[in-house]
């Protein structure tokens, strides 16, 4: 059974270039497919990297990749203090402390594992019901709660200048890598601000194989098209004719499959999209194709 006129749908994994928004490379992408388009995790003006883009139906896969982990590569200058926690920001004051390589490295191991981190005021954190941002704009005074982050990784990679160390760490979806810096400042008693960060990868996604949305085009954008399903961890299911004309009408199929997700494919091989079985039968969870 073959679902005729679906639309495009799966991801490009996009390479963002530094002083563009997040929303401006989805234009992009959404301007050359014509496809409803999101990102699946902001990344800062001043950010580069890895930014998956969903195309079509993929956007309904958002949540699944909220949560997925993420590798950066970082600057971070010491002696310095922001209100955005970053060098974009209002110098707030200045430190004299710049600590040696040694002393970062001892206290690295108290920022891995899973820690309470308070995001940063300019952030898409919202304080009853306005986001953080918004209000510190406007001069408000206001605290955000601490939260649990994952953090798996934080190596030094080095020294980049008199005042600035570079970093690389692996984190869980809502990590905020401004707060980094500023933590393990104040842990060392000076200050810092991030100065420049790269996401090397997301949720699978890898910066070796992304792509500038300059680069793309009408007529080359399919060949930079991943498909939904191969991103998807989940075993594979393919249903037999009799039961594709129930699973398509919203009805369960009878299963001996374990309880879980599958990649659900009709009989004639196509991706359909994601099911739940209990164990005793399948049904549709979220139709992808």
């Amino acid at each position: 059974m073959i679902l005729n006129n679906a639309p495009a749908t799966g991801f490009i994994n996009v390479n963002k270039a530094t002083g563009v928004s997040s929303a401006r490379e989805v234009a992009v992408i959404k301007r050359l497919t014509g496809l409803p388009c999101g990102h699946l995790g902001t990344l800062d003006p001043m950010a580069s990297g890895v930014l998956p883009v969903a195309v079509g139906n993929a956007t309904r896969l958002f949540d699944y990749f909220l949560t997925k982990r993420k590798r950066y590569v970082a600057e971070f200058t010491f002696g310095i203090d922001t209100d955005t926690l970053d060098t974009t920001g209002t110098v707030l004051s200045r430190c004299d402390k710049i600590p040696a390589e040694f002393e970062i490295e001892a206290v690295l191991p108290a920022f891995t594992g899973d820690i309470m981190q308070v995001p940063p005021n300019y952030s898409a954190k919202s304080v009853n019901g306005v986001r953080g941002y918004a209000l510190a704009r406007q001069g408000k005074e206001f605290s955000l709660p601490a939260k649990a982050v994952s953090v798996g990784e934080f190596k030094l990679l080095g020294m980049v200048d008199k005042d600035a160390f570079r970093f690389e760490i692996e984190c869980g979806g809502g990590t905020y890598i401004r707060s980094l810096a500023r933590d393990l400042a104040a842990s060392l008693g000076t200050c810092a601000a991030m100065s420049a960060l790269c996401r090397t990868e997301s949720g699978g996604f890898k910066i070796e194989n992304s792509i500038e949305t300059r680069a793309l085009t009408r007529d080359n954008i399919n060949e930079y098209l991943i498909p939904t399903d191969s991103v998807l961890p989940y075993p594979k299911i393919t249903l037999t004719p009799s039961e594709c004309r129930r699973y398509l009408n919203g009805l369960a199929v009878n299963t001996e499959l374990e309880a879980g997700q599958y990649r659900v494919y009709l009989a004639e091989g196509s991706f359909y999209g994601v099911g739940v079985s209990d164990g005793t039968t399948l049904k549709s969870r979220l139709k992808l194709c």
